[in-house]
């Protein structure tokens, strides 16, 4: 197996977690987004997005899109699980990942940065301030849920690790590097502490891959 990734992705590092969590061997290839290398004719031939990640196992056509890749991995590799087997825990698990993958990253991506500091002349310090809002956001959506809904347990959805913490974690580091203020989520940061002390997450960090700054 084998993924296009960046160090600062984290959609990337949602997949990277799930790989090592399941124990299975991978190679990451690394983009440089700031040089553009996703937007070469050779890679938008692998995903016309231009995003990362895109997963290959054996000789198929990649996969793009984290969560997509992370049900493909549950699918593939049933042991060490990352989803509940029961219905209606399953559908939590998958309803709380998508409120960071689905509502709440996809607003803070570099091309919706780009886009909006060189169409709109928005001033670095107004982008960040669109950023913080919905990353904030985000995180009240969680904390709120998590604090009221009966699932919650250890981590987001009872008391064993799955797809809605790989994406709670992810959007966590992100509040350090854009200097979210993070006072307000005590639960969130119950769990992403947790998360962020065992190997799988801390090797999966983005601080700790290739390209990342020192």
């Amino acid at each position: 197996m084998k993924m296009y990734g960046n160090w600062r992705s984290a959609a990337a590092f949602r997949v990277r977690v799930a790989l090592n969590l399941k124990g299975i061997a991978y190679e990451e290839i690394f983009l440089d987004l700031d040089a553009g290398e996703q937007f070469k004719p050779d890679f938008l031939a692998i995903n016309p997005q231009g995003a990362v990640p895109a997963f290959f196992d054996g000789d198929g056509p990649p996969l793009i899109q984290s969560l997509a890749i992370l049900d493909y991995l549950e699918d593939i590799h049933p042991a060490a699980p990352l989803l509940p087997g029961e219905p209606r825990a399953r559908a939590r698990a998958r309803s709380l990942a998508q409120v960071v993958a689905c509502d709440t990253h996809p607003l803070y991506v570099p091309r919706v940065r780009n886009f909006l500091m060189e169409t709109y002349d928005l001033p670095r310090e107004r982008m960040l301030d669109f950023v913080r809002h919905w990353m904030a956001t985000g995180l009240k959506t969680l904390e709120t849920r998590l604090t009221r809904e009966p699932g919650t347990g250890r981590y987001a959805q009872g008391d064993a690790v799955s797809h809605a913490d790989l994406c709670l974690v992810s959007l966590w580091v992100g509040t350090g590097i854009f200097g979210v203020d993070t006072a307000p989520f005590p639960t969130v940061r119950r769990i992403a502490e947790d998360c962020l002390a065992q190997d799988a997450f801390a090797r999966a960090h983005p601080l700790r891959q290739p390209g990342a700054p020192m």
